[in-house]
């Protein structure tokens, strides 16, 4: 009999659910979309409820389809939209208010009024103060929601990302944990000494109590409690997307780099054991915990990547699916002229602006869907360029990169990748990376995998992008992108 591993994937913009096979072949897939809530100007919310239901369901297919194929499911790897948060009450697991997504700006103030601490937090964190972690998230939740804080205080009330929250609902609160790469994300946890930081706590005003217990990522993460899925099934691995993509491209070594597409780009390039201090405002965040021990990453974190794309489609519907991108790219010069600033959610690394909004230059009468569409997809290998650039001036030389998520089945957008950032784009067979680590982590705890080396002999390359543009052209192209993120930057400060 065919043993398998289901992989939750909690995205930004959907839910699903993945059985893989020993050797990392997708055997049942199936997602959903759920609601995007936007309340006022730069807030992102989605509602938990519809989150649950929405993972429910996806596993339900998926674990349906496996029994009846004769397929046995012996355990589950969990990955999620990191930093995105929620706080609920621990007696009826009900949420005291909507999930406060990653994208939300809404306390920036928060951190402009600690602005003092900015450099302490970075030296315990190795983030920078800034509304995209959970920190201000959780303490705007518990000011601002009638008796929260009173009930926080009391320890009735649990803060968790999107896994914690699951893992506590498949069992049904008997797991209140998230693991070391959620944790490194929240801003008041320790990456130094791998523990939540008391100090850090007060500064961001937020209760020791609230905060799970943190585990290796291949962990026992708890059992699901009877009549939730179909099946009992121990949690035995959990990663935030971004670390989770790095562990399924295979990413153990020092030095390897990997840039997924997904709702936001963010590239990781595993640093080691010791964490290595950005000068270019690149974050310094756990990569994975395995068997007790850390290998760090340096992080790059671009807000927008398919999300550019889902604006094409759902907001000003100039294309009617994603795939109808490529083509319209395509159809244009590289001297088309239009260039996009996509700050639909602030900018992100190595600006770190929370304020900035997008912003597109070079119209004329003659632009079209097409403009729209190449300037959304070429933002996103601008943007990646400039991440390489900061990695570089950190003393990092970048020889390849691995590319997974969505965006990357274009193969125009990996090849213009590829002459901007003047590397090879390795595009792996399954481009699921990010759903695959989650199922590699919980392999590893279950004994699926006697370890990281048996993983590594599962990676497969699919296609190699190789630079081909011409120098000039290619100056051209940045220089444009240069002096519209310029613009875009200086209107931020008016």
């Amino acid at each position: 009999m065919t043993t398998g591993i289901l992989s939750i994937d909690q995205g930004t913009t959907s839910t699903r659910a993945i059985v893989f096979n020993k050797q990392g072949q997708p055997l049942f897939s199936a997602q959903q979309e759920f609601t995007q809530i936007y309340p006022n100007n730069g807030w992102v919310e989605h509602d938990p409820e519809e989150i649950w239901s929405t993972t429910l369901s996806v596993c339900h297919e998926v674990l349906d389809k496996a029994q009846s194929a004769g397929v046995k499911v012996v355990g589950i790897g969990i990955t999620n939209q990191r930093e995105t948060t929620l706080v609920w009450d621990k007696v009826t697991g009900k949420p005291l208010y909507n999930a406060i997504v990653w994208q939300d700006r809404r306390t920036a103030s928060i951190c402009a009024q600690m602005h003092e601490k900015s450099e302490e937090i970075t030296a315990k964190t190795g983030l920078l103060l800034d509304p995209y972690f959970s920190a201000t998230k959780i303490a705007w939740i518990l000011d601002h929601v009638e008796g929260a804080r009173a009930k926080a205080e009391k320890g009735e009330v649990a803060f968790g990302t999107i896994d914690t929250f699951l893992i506590w609902r498949l069992t049904k609160g008997q797991s209140h944990v998230t693991d070391t790469t959620n944790a490194s994300r929240t801003n008041v946890f320790n990456i130094y000494d791998m523990q939540w930081d008391d100090e850090l706590c007060e500064w961001f005003n937020v209760p020791r109590s609230v905060l799970p217990e943190v585990l290796d990522c291949a962990a026992d993460f708890g059992v699901t409690a009877a009549g939730v899925l179909p099946l009992e099934l121990p949690i035995a691995g959990v990663a935030g997307d971004q670390q989770a993509a790095l562990v399924g491209q295979c990413g153990f070594d020092k030095g390897a780099l990997k840039s997924t597409y997904g709702t936001g780009c963010f590239a990781l390039l595993n640093t080691g054991t010791k964490p290595l201090a950005s000068r270019s405002r690149l974050l310094t965040t756990v990569g994975f915990t395995l068997n007790g021990q850390t290998h760090y990453a340096l992080e790059g974190s671009i807000f927008t990547a398919g999300a550019n794309v889902q604006w094409l489609r759902d907001g000003i519907q100039v294309i009617d699916t994603a795939r109808a991108s490529q083509p319209l790219a395509e159809s244009l010069d590289y001297d088309h002229g239009v260039v996009l600033v996509p700050a639909f959610a602030g900018l992100g690394a190595p600006h770190w602006k929370p304020n900035a909004r997008a912003a597109i230059y070079g119209m004329t009468r003659d632009t079209s869907n097409a403009h729209f569409a190449r300037a959304a997809l070429e933002a996103v290998c601008y943007q990646t360029h400039d991440l390489l650039v900061a990695m570089q001036q950190d003393g990092v030389a970048v020889s390849s990169v691995l590319v997974d998520g969505g965006m990357v089945a274009n193969n125009w957008l990996c090849q213009f990748l590829a002459d901007m950032v003047q590397v090879d784009i390795q595009r792996p067979t399954n481009m699921e990376s990010t759903a695959l680590g989650a199922a590699f982590l919980a392999g590893l705890q279950l004994g699926i995998y006697a370890d990281v080396e048996e993983v590594a002999q599962l990676k497969a390359i699919g296609s190699v992008f190789t630079p081909t543009i011409d120098t000039d052209i290619r100056s051209a192209c940045l220089q444009r992108w240069e002096a519209a993120l310029k613009s875009t930057l200086m209107f931020h400060e008016c």
